[in-house]
């Protein structure tokens, strides 16, 4: 498989405060991975620093490197990186608008104004995230009317919309009921076909569900990453079998 995306001994501190320790690991294409671990152990804080969320944090500093393709994100400039490597939140943020322009939105910003091309745009894209057929007939209908399942997956809908390669998703069902969830956990296993998915969840079942590679994180540091398989029947570490077993966390 061909790595898409990689982090290089990444330290971050926020003001005197360090919250990632030399964290070293790589994604790879056309793949799921899972970020698991306790609250608080820097997972969020990893995630966001893939697309450079965190630059919008004051007293913020990092060292070390990501590299997207080959290339160090700290160069690129972070309106493109963030078109290519799209976050989905913790919890559904669609914009007070039509369903329709929620969808439009990106692909007007990036300089699409032809209605044909934002009307394929958008069926494209709701349909990539299951939702079309639920949708189809009241999209000039404000996207607050949906059920909160439905909003995230008109967020990740909104996120595929300008052609992502990553797909970054922050604990996407942490807010959805277990039939919302489920709809979500198929999204992600469907997407993968096409992206790069990294998703941090505090659901060791749904990680063990969802991803291919799955990394272990405790109090900033990477403990343990490889087959999701392999990490949850016989890890290596002490450590991650304690925390996957509930011992602690």
């Amino acid at each position: 498989m061909t790595t898409i995306l990689s982090a290089n001994k990444l330290n971050l501190s926020y003001g005197s405060k360090q919250i990632l320790y030399d964290i070293s690991l790589s994604f790879e294409e056309k793949s799921v991975t899972a970020l698991i671990g306790p609250s608080g152990c820097g997972k969020s804080t990893l995630l966001r620093c893939l697309n450079r969320m965190n630059d919008l944090i004051p007293d913020c500093t990092m060292n070390g490197e990501i590299l997207y393709r080959g290339e160090e994100i700290m160069k690129s400039d972070p309106v493109l990186l963030r078109r290519k490597i799209g976050m989905v939140f913790q919890r559904p943020n669609p914009f007070p608008k039509s369903i329709y322009d929620n969808i439009a939105y990106g692909p007007r910003a990036h300089g699409t104004k032809d209605k044909k091309i934002l009307d394929e745009i958008v069926e494209r894209s709701l349909k990539r995230a299951f939702l079309w057929d639920e949708v189809k007939d009241r999209l000039h209908e404000s996207a607050l009317g949906l059920s909160g399942g439905q909003q995230q997956r008109l967020c990740i809908a909104r996120t595929l919309a300008v052609n992502p390669d990553v797909i970054l998703m922050d604990e996407p069902c942490s807010a959805l009921d277990p039939i919302a969830t489920a709809k979500i956990e198929n999204l992600i296993m469907d997407l993968k076909k096409d992206y790069t998915v990294i998703i941090v969840t505090h659901n060791m079942q749904q990680a063990a569900r969802v991803s291919d590679i799955t990394g272990f994180l405790y109090l900033g540091k990477l403990i343990e990453e490889g087959d999701t398989r392999m990490i949850f029947s016989s890890p290596k570490e002490e450590l991650t079998e304690r925390y996957i077993t509930g011992r602690f966390g």
